[in-house]
């Protein structure tokens, strides 16, 4: 999430990569339609008298109710507008940019399109599962939104989750993925820091289990870090985590990100996370 300057990409001209019809016999024809196999089964067995059991519903949607949000960070326009992204917003603990850029691998691809092609199919497993899933953005060429409004995203829609989603920018010795969670700042995050907390151990562990990939080693614990800098988490009123799913100036992890297939392994670790928090 190391962030290369907007000024510097506007200059470069970084491009972001990233029911049938009826017959003419038997019941169409006012007839009744034969019993099947089953149906006289089930009559047979059927004391004289009695009505037939009924059959147990369908299981419910897992997340059926559920509203999660979902915010790919950066945007792919990013880097056109450096005056737009520098701007700053108020976090409640420092003055902060709109927005960055964020990184890319050594390759060209950047963390927005990353985090962009996580999110939606993300969003296809969730809703498959029942939840209603909101965007913070939902294209990958345009200009933020700023960190305030991502988190006001989140608020609005009273979300029962939030995650932000991204990839690091460290030194290429540095691997591993590692989850960010709120402080308290004596501001609107506070009431939700806890549930916060629970949300990335839960996501911390469905992700090393469903993608392999390694604790961070070079930032937090046990991949779990701590921050009170950060817009979108301080602004939340809603349970929300950043993920940092690797490090993408490492060249096996980069080459990760970049297999469609791998992607889809880390959409489906991050729902399962999701799913085991909000039905805990």
């Amino acid at each position: 999430m190391r962030a290369l300057p907007a000024s510097v990409l506007a200059v470069c001209g970084l491009i972001a990569s990233a029911c049938g019809g009826t017959g003419t016999g038997g019941a169409a024809a006012g007839q009744a339609a034969p019993a099947t196999s089953a149906e006289q089964t089930a009559a047979e067995q059927t004391p004289v008298g009695r009505t037939p059991a009924k059959q147990s519903p369908p299981d419910a949607k897992p997340l059926e109710g559920k509203v999660v949000v979902i915010d790919p960070g950066h945007n792919g326009g990013n880097y056109r507008d450096p005056a737009a992204v520098n701007r700053k917003v108020n976090v409640l603990t420092k003055w902060k940019p709109c927005d960055t850029t964020g990184t890319q691998t050594n390759g060209g691809y950047t963390e927005a399109a990353f985090s962009f092609d996580v999110s939606k199919r993300l969003v296809k497993i969730l809703e498959t599962r029942g939840a209603t899933v909101k965007l913070t953005r939902t294209s990958n060429n345009g200009v933020g939104p700023c960190i305030t409004e991502r988190a006001a995203i989140g608020n609005k829609a009273r979300a029962d989750a939030a995650i932000s989603i991204h990839g690091d920018g460290a030194a290429p010795a540095n691997h591993g993925f590692h989850i960010i969670m709120p402080k308290k700042i004596n501001g609107p995050v506070d009431k939700v820091v806890g549930a916060s907390s629970r949300l990335g151990i839960d996501v911390r562990d469905a992700f090393a289990k469903g993608t392999g990939l390694p604790y961070s080693t070079y930032i937090g614990r046990n991949a779990l870090d701590y921050r009170n800098d950060l817009g979108g988490l301080n602004l939340s009123t809603v349970p929300k985590i950043f993920i940092e799913c690797g490090n993408m100036r490492n060249a096996a992890e980069a080459a990760k990100f970049q297999d469609p297939k791998f992607r889809q392994k880390i959409a489906l670790a991050l729902a399962n996370g999701l799913q085991h928090y909000l039905k805990a």
